[in-house]
């Protein structure tokens, strides 16, 4: 049996010139009205002894002509919040989750080679535009914006801005942490949260013609559809034949999502 994971890496060329070039071949530029974005997914195809098998890649490049701050509404700006706080909900969920469960693989790959991506790009979403101390998040609990600039490894785990994110997280490692199963669930609470959430936010970045956003918001989406049927074949392989869809639908949230896409 295979499970696939997905590896986010966002390319910003521009025709001006280049500012650094690291191992995993993202290149970053100077971040100019002329220039590219390129988003790629790598896919890789991995056996049940953690090794890849196959990779594929697709590539989408999307202009980064953008609106600055000024232009985008308030409800827009907290959502960039929210989804910092979100994607590191899940990055925390998952490294926690993997001590307890090292047998379950697919929480250290979908950490490492997905959530800290996702994290990455919501970062340089918020930095390209400039929402600094001038910028009025409404929906943040805590004084400081530990996501917009800290490196990853420096932020505190389970420790958010928004009381919503905090709550979900202490909620979801205390259902996780009752069996290697039920961790695995949480993993697929996650994803179609996040699926979710970014459906509606799409729909918002949209309207206001925040292109960037947009394909940014995209790119997190289609990881999150890849990590589900990850989540989902992990069950299906411990004997929950129904897998994801052993949930059902709680609180009026469906978690069983045959249509999603598969790589």
């Amino acid at each position: 049996m295979k499970i696939s994971i997905v590896k986010s890496v966002v390319v910003v060329a521009s025709v001006l010139a280049f500012v650094g070039c690291d191992s995993a071949s993202t290149v970053v530029a100077d971040a100019t009205d002329s220039a590219e974005t390129v988003v790629e997914e790598v896919v890789a195809t991995v056996d049940d002894n953690n090794t890849v098998v196959e990779e594929a890649a697709v590539e989408e490049t999307v202009p980064t002509e953008v609106a600055t701050s000024e232009k985008l509404s308030q409800e827009l700006i907290n959502t960039l919040a929210y989804m910092g706080n979100e994607e590191r909900l899940a990055y925390d969920v998952y490294n926690e989750l993997y001590k307890q469960y090292p047998n379950a693989k697919q929480f250290t790959n979908i950490a490492t080679n997905g959530e800290y991506q996702h994290i990455t790009l919501v970062q340089e979403l918020i930095q390209k535009y400039k929402l600094n101390d001038d910028v009025n998040f409404t929906n943040i609990d805590l004084p400081t914006l530990g996501y917009m600039n800290t490196p990853i490894e420096d932020m505190e785990a389970g420790t958010y801005d928004i009381a919503e994110i905090q709550k979900l997280y202490d909620d979801l490692v205390a259902q996780g942490s009752t069996s290697e199963i039920d961790a695995l669930k949480v993993g697929c609470i996650i994803e179609v949260v996040d699926v979710n959430d970014l459906t509606h936010d799409i729909a918002l970045a949209q309207a206001e013609n925040a292109t960037e956003i947009v394909s940014v918001f995209e790119t997190l989406r289609s990881g999150s559809y890849n990590h589900y049927w990850a989540f989902d074949d992990g069950l299906k392989k411990r004997g929950v034949a129904d897998g994801c869809c052993a949930l059902g639908t709680i609180d009026g949230v469906d978690y069983c999502h045959p249509e999603y896409p598969q790589k």
